[in-house]
């Protein structure tokens, strides 16, 4: 492998330590909706790379069998397993396990703004203490082989914006890559995410940084891009209903054409569906499956009352055949449909 220069590119695609990125817009992990089922359809349309849900160190240690199925990433590369925690012991521990469970990459999660995250003094009220936030980090890295990342919001709030900071002590601790979400924690998804404020971290590490925070399409990805100086860009909800977006977002951020068929797409959902029955069992997968459902409509159809029709269809029917039968009509709708 050539050397890599200062930003972490080499012959002109991005790079994390030595795991090289086919394009420049990634899966965000998002709790409830980046499982297997997701990744898998994310990874099977191109997206660069894929992220577990946020799964919890301690956690995974004692192989919790939801946490353990966070963590399954069959035949997905490169593919990340995302660490939550407060104790450097147990996030060395579950960094190193994670890595035996197949991770090429580990990120810690030091954005996530939820209170049960927040309360138990993880996610981003580690920003909060960056000596603190600095040990696990040295836990993480001194534990695995693979690269380590980290994922964070600008500050608490707008009293202490410290993303810079956070991102040159991490970058020295060996930390080889950064995303920041454009928001403080206090501000939740509240207002619009603010990509320029990404540049003063940027400015101080060598490493990759990713811009995150209400990128949906290609046009925010480039005023994202512009306003940030990052070098890549993460898709998280606007990848809702649109296992194909980071893929998508990645051929066009490089010029490429993208090509979005409707009977592509009734493919993946399709798919989708039978991957969570068969991911969660038929009786939790038929209700979790719902909110992707939905996802969908909304993605597909403008009209709001047909998304409600469709959504009521889809969501409340209570035995497979009959999603199943409400899918393959709302396609039969769509087949001359233009996207």
């Amino acid at each position: 492998m050539s050397q890599l220069d200062q930003n972490g590119t080499q012959n002109g695609s991005l790079s994390i330590g030595t795991v090289t990125l086919s394009g420049k817009a990634i899966l965000a992990p998002m709790s409830g909706v980046t499982d297997y089922p997701f990744r898998k359809l994310a990874h099977q349309w191109g997206a660069p790379m894929v992220v577990s849900e946020m799964v919890a160190s301690h956690s995974l240690m004692l192989e919790d069998a939801d946490t353990m199925r966070r963590t399954v990433g069959y035949h997905l590369s490169p593919f990340v397993v995302q660490l939550a925690g407060r104790e450097a012991h147990w996030m060395g521990q579950a960094a190193s396990m994670a890595q035996d469970l197949g991770a090429d990459i580990i990120d810690i999660n030091m954005g996530c703004p939820a209170k049960q995250v927040t309360k138990g003094l993880s996610g981003s009220a580690l920003m909060k203490d960056l000596d603190h936030a600095i040990s696990l980090i040295k836990a993480v890295v001194r534990a695995v082989q693979v690269p380590v990342t980290l994922k964070m919001r600008l500050g608490w709030d707008q009293e202490t914006i410290n993303a810079p900071e956070l991102a040159m002590r991490a970058e020295a601790e060996g930390v080889q890559a950064f995303t920041v979400h454009g928001r403080t924690r206090q501000q939740f998804y509240k207002g619009q995410a603010d990509w320029s404020r990404i540049k003063a971290v940027k400015a101080v590490v060598k490493k990759p940084v990713f811009v995150n925070g209400d990128i949906k399409t290609i046009e925010d990805a480039n005023n994202a891009l512009a306003q940030s100086s990052a070098d890549g860009v993460m898709i998280g909800r606007g990848a809702y209903g649109a296992p194909w977006r980071p893929a998508q977002i990645s051929k066009q951020l490089a010029g490429q054409s993208f090509s979005l068929k409707v009977d592509k797409i009734k493919t993946t959902v399709l798919s989708h569906y039978e991957l969570m029955l068969s991911h969660y069992g038929k009786e939790f997968g038929l209700k979790a499956a719902r909110k992707h459902l939905g996802w969908y409509v909304e993605s597909l159809e403008a009209d709001p009352i047909a998304q409600q029709r469709w959504r009521q269809n889809l969501c409340t029917a209570d035995n497979v055949p009959l999603v199943m039968q409400h899918l393959n009509s709302f396609f039969n709708e769509r087949v001359d449909q233009t996207l």
